[in-house]
């Protein structure tokens, strides 16, 4: 088991069709991650007052190309 990040282990295999689930519980799967997506805003602003080196690393990371 690795350390999370955005997803879970599960929500990547989902995401990747490694999983057999059916599409339903498919779609809810994609909508955590779109809730998970849209809070990432307010971490964003925490880290920006308070821990800009972090949110340097995270910059880095997610605008690399």
């Amino acid at each position: 088991m690795t350390e999370r990040g955005l997803l879970t282990d599960r929500e990547r295999e989902i995401i990747e069709g490694k999983a057999d689930v059916s599409d339903d519980y498919r779609y809810r799967v994609a909508s955590r991650i779109r809730n998970k997506i849209e809070r990432i805003d307010e971490d964003v602003d925490i880290l920006e007052e308070n821990r800009d080196d972090l949110l340097k690393e995270l910059r880095e990371v997610i605008c690399e190309d």
